[in-house]
């Protein structure tokens, strides 16, 4: 049975940039790997810094090894004081 996820991730005011540019690196290692069926970054029209992951994986276990890899490590450290939520 897949996992799918959708998560909305908010900037502070002023952060935008920072946010969309650490959620755009984690695309690519994303989609490398095993498990990964899916994962789509959006941002909405109408409200800038308001990004949506839209994530598919094989199973659970794929979806907890992608939350412990260097990039999304690294990721949620330097976004840790840009996010409001």
């Amino acid at each position: 049975m897949s996992i799918n996820v959708v998560a909305t991730i908010i900037a502070n005011p002023g952060s935008e940039d920072a946010v969309r540019r650490a959620m755009q690196g984690i695309v690519a290692p994303t989609r490398a790997e095993e498990g990964n069926v899916s994962y789509d970054l959006f941002e909405a029209a109408d409200a800038p810094g308001t990004f949506i992951t839209v994530e598919q994986w094989d199973a659970a276990a794929d979806l907890e090894t992608h939350l412990q890899t260097d990039h999304i490590q690294s990721a949620l450290a330097t976004l840790g004081t840009e996010l409001a939520a």
